[in-house]
């Protein structure tokens, strides 16, 4: 093995503690980009999922451009954001949205929080409380963003730029009296005119194209279906056979 490259997984919070290790992996072990995961930028969420606030990703970035350019690489760092998270209101993925903007970033894909076992977030998602602290009939109640509605506002919010939100983001923001947000500023988050043919379809609502299957297949693993009996046909194919190497 020559060299390691690694695409994500690192606690950049952690990493802060050691600019030695931080100027290490991004001048010899990023391969262009980086993925890194502040997962959100308010409070409220943040503390719910026990990570750093978004000054700390304001500290790596800084770090990471700075080695970037000593190495003479041009390199970029990519945050990854999750909607709908225990501890998540409309008015943090609205403050999420606005950095996203801002920061100049769109997302593509959007993640939005499932529960799953044996996590805290999850305990909050039933229960509306913080396990974090000590739980009792008066303690903290934690803001739960369940019911389709509030999980499709929230995953419009990340996807702010898609013309297929706007009059969902419309509608949102003159109810949380942000209308001054619509408009075609640059301040502004969604425009007030539409384009022919969007927005009848807003994030949650889209069906994907028909006659196409969706399915995750990992690397190395062989493909599902009759992808599965062509790959095996051909490797016993015996034109896929190894020939001996003449000596």
């Amino acid at each position: 093995m020559k060299k390691v490259l690694i695409a994500s997984g690192v606690r950049y919070d952690l990493a802060l503690a050691s600019p030695g290790y931080v100027q290490e992996l991004t001048q010899h072990h990023v391969g262009g980009y980086l993925k890194i995961a502040p997962e959100a930028v308010s409070e409220g969420p943040l503390s719910k999922m026990m990570k750093p606030g978004v000054g700390a990703y304001y500290k790596f970035k800084e770090l990471f451009d700075r080695y970037s350019k000593a190495a003479g690489k041009e390199q970029y760092l990519i945050p990854y954001f999750i909607a709908a998270h225990p501890g998540t209101t409309d008015e943090d993925m609205l403050e999420l949205a606005l950095w996203l903007k801002k920061n100049g970033f769109r997302a593509d894909q959007v993640q939005a929080f499932l529960p799953s076992p044996m996590a805290t977030a999850t305990a909050m998602y039933h229960s509306g409380k913080n396990p974090l602290r000590k739980v009792t009939y008066g303690s903290e109640d934690v803001v739960v963003p369940k019911g389709l509605r509030v999980r499709r506002l929230h995953k419009a919010l990340l996807r702010y730029h898609d013309p297929g939100n706007w009059p969902l983001l419309r509608e949102a923001l003159r109810r949380m009296g942000r209308a001054d947000l619509i408009g075609s500023g640059k301040r502004h988050l969604v425009p007030a005119y539409q384009p022919a043919g969007t927005g009848a379809q807003p994030e949650g609502k889209r069906r994907p194209l028909k006659h196409q299957a969706f399915r995750t297949q990992h690397t190395g693993l062989p493909p599902a279906g009759r992808d599965r009996e062509e790959a095996i046909r051909r490797r016993r194919s015996p034109s896929n056979k190894r020939r001996p190497v003449p000596a």
